[in-house]
């Protein structure tokens, strides 16, 4: 039964219509709260957006779009929802150009000089070994946290490894996971976000990795399939400009409407919620934090093709360009091989710079790369699609953010823990699979359960 006041427009509030939002509206519906949902956007899905593809009638992703075997999260919530996933196209040969030669190498390691092999292979093992000493629910807590949040992931690789190849293979990787530099980034920011998946080779390898399998109808799919359940009301295009919080009690302000609830979880990006007008004042730690935890910068490029021709030379389509704009390239074609799509992502300094560019000197650029890697069937795509994050308004970013040294230690509490009636959710206040679906779900859940927790001691 609902604890609805007569005064309230609903119990709870949940200011983002995400993974992490629906979810916890999902929850706290069941738990027989009433909710009111406020999205920014005309549309569900937060960072996941699928985009039809011009040949038959499939979607590609230009947002999130993964899932690994251990993220039982959302795999679950996938099963019960009744989506499809497919297994991303890991055959055959991948090739990284490597001192201006394309060079095929299987697995998710170029071995293309023992040396570098062996130097990445003992880094990785060393920082792995680092990440299982770090608690994600708690990093600042670990033995060497201040030591290891004064360093950057850049200077632990250049420190660590002693060949010029070994720290560019793990530049590439931290580019892509983190949209960042790792000059940007703290060790110990690192070292937890590791720790979150499991291990290194979790966050970067296709099978048995993050990036084994994708959904059949998209990854907008899954927050498609959950509004569609909810019977609470779903207000789009409406931004939450004001949020006015006292003990027990919240005012929204939201698309021009003023709503009322006992308590309100926030599931968007930890920067966007410093745009909201907070009466009274947050707390100068979380204030600090939100002021220094930035976005990575990321764009996605996706090149269509009438056939995914490179398969015919027995490749995976997975490259590293560590010259081009897309360092990283996958085959994202649809499950059923109807037309190829080559996927690039331009991440950190490149996406900056790139997005400077006019789009069709963006795409003759990334297309050359393609060409690089795979010949010249690349350059004549039937279409050209992309997606730059840090140009969405209720993004500013993609594909997670990040903190950079200093900040995990001396803010990072300030993260997931409750102010008064306001609660956080989304991604990046996840435990475990932070930054990804897997954490946007579990985040979801906690937050609903801790809401939840706290209206039924109010009502003692």
């Amino acid at each position: 039964m609902s604890a609805e006041s007569p005064q309230n427009d609903a119990d709870v509030i949940v200011v983002g219509a995400g993974l992490a939002g629906l979810v916890a509206a999902r929850e706290l519906e069941a738990k027989g709260l009433s909710v009111i949902v406020c999205e920014a956007r005309d549309r569900v899905g937060g960072r996941l957006l699928n985009e039809p593809l011009p040949i038959g009638d499939q979607v590609t992703e230009v947002g999130g779009e993964w899932l690994g075997p251990t993220q039982y999260k959302i795999n679950a919530l996938a099963d019960e929802l009744g989506l499809q996933r497919h297994a991303t196209y890991d055959e055959g040969d991948n090739v990284i150009d490597w001192n201006g030669k394309a060079v095929r190498y299987g697995g998710a390691i170029p071995r293309v000089n023992p040396a570098v092999l062996a130097d990445v292979g003992q880094a990785q093992l060393r920082f792995e070994r680092m990440a299982r000493s770090v608690d994600p629910a708690e990093p600042w807590a670990a033995k060497s946290a201040k030591r290891w949040d004064r360093q950057t992931l850049g200077s632990w690789f250049a420190r660590n490894t002693a060949t010029s190849g070994a720290p560019l293979m793990f530049e590439i990787a931290a580019e892509v996971i983190w949209g960042a530099e790792p000059a940007d980034i703290s060790l110990l920011h690192a070292l937890a976000y590791t720790s979150a998946a499991g291990s290194f080779s979790a966050l970067i390898d296709v099978k048995g990795g993050a990036q084994q399998e994708r959904f059949v109808e998209g990854s907008q799919s899954v927050p498609l399939r959950l509004a569609e359940q909810l019977s609470s009301p779903l207000l789009l295009e409406s931004p939450v400009s004001r949020i006015d919080h006292h003990e027990g009690a919240v005012s929204v302000y939201a698309g021009g409407r003023e709503l009322t609830a006992r308590a309100v979880i926030v599931a968007i990006p930890p920067p966007l919620t410093g745009h909201i007008d907070w009466q009274p004042l947050l707390p100068v730690n979380r204030d600090q934090l939100v002021q220094r935890i930035p976005h990575g910068a990321a764009i996605k490029c996706l090149a269509v093709y009438p056939r995914p021709f490179w398969r015919d030379d027995g490749l995976s389509g997975q490259a590293i360009d560590p010259a081009g704009p897309a360092r990283v390239i996958y085959d994202n074609s649809p499950a059923d091989g109807s037309c190829g799509v080559m996927l690039g992502f331009v991440v950190g300094n490149r996406a900056r710079e790139l997005a400077e560019l006019e789009p069709q000197a963006r795409q003759a650029a990334v297309l050359k790369g393609f060409v690089r890697m795979f010949g010249a069937q690349a350059a004549q795509p039937v279409a050209y699609i992309e997606q730059d994050w840090a140009r969405e308004r209720w993004t500013r970013g993609c594909p997670v953010c990040y903190m950079p040294p200093g900040a995990m230690t001396a803010h990072g509490a300030a993260l997931r823990a409750p102010i008064g009636p306001i609660h956080w959710a989304g991604a990046e206040t996840a435990t475990r699979w932070t930054g990804y679906m897997d954490g946007a779900v579990s985040s979801g859940e906690d937050a609903a359960n801790a809401v939840a927790a706290q209206l039924a001691t109010a009502l003692v």
